[in-house]
């Protein structure tokens, strides 16, 4: 996510949906840390859900740069298709923790 932001910035000169689309993708990575020691089952799934929002808000940065013309396939579907598999597992793990006893 980095190196394609890093791109974004310094090749393109695009900077607003690229700061977006840094913070939201780094920030879900850092919530999953987060939740893997949530101190209370509540905890590590409220982190769960604040982490899927923010997977969610990458994959809109990701197509919008995508729909503006600043991404070309090779580079945009890999990295979109990886993130709308992470929306799934989690979307997954949290109906699946919702409906645990």
């Amino acid at each position: 996510m980095y190196k394609i932001c890093r791109t974004l910035q310094l090749e393109q000169k695009e900077f607003v949906p690229s700061t977006q689309l840094l913070r939201s993708g780094t920030a879900v990575g850092s919530l999953l840390r987060e939740a893997e020691f949530g101190q209370t089952k509540a905890d590590f799934i409220n982190r769960m859900n604040i982490a899927l929002n923010e997977a969610n808000e990458t994959a809109y940065w990701l197509d919008l740069l995508n729909d503006t013309g600043f991404h070309n396939e090779t580079t945009y579907l890999p990295i979109k298709s990886a993130c709308d598999e992470l929306i799934k597992m989690m979307v997954k793990s949290l109906k699946t923790l919702r409906n645990e006893k």
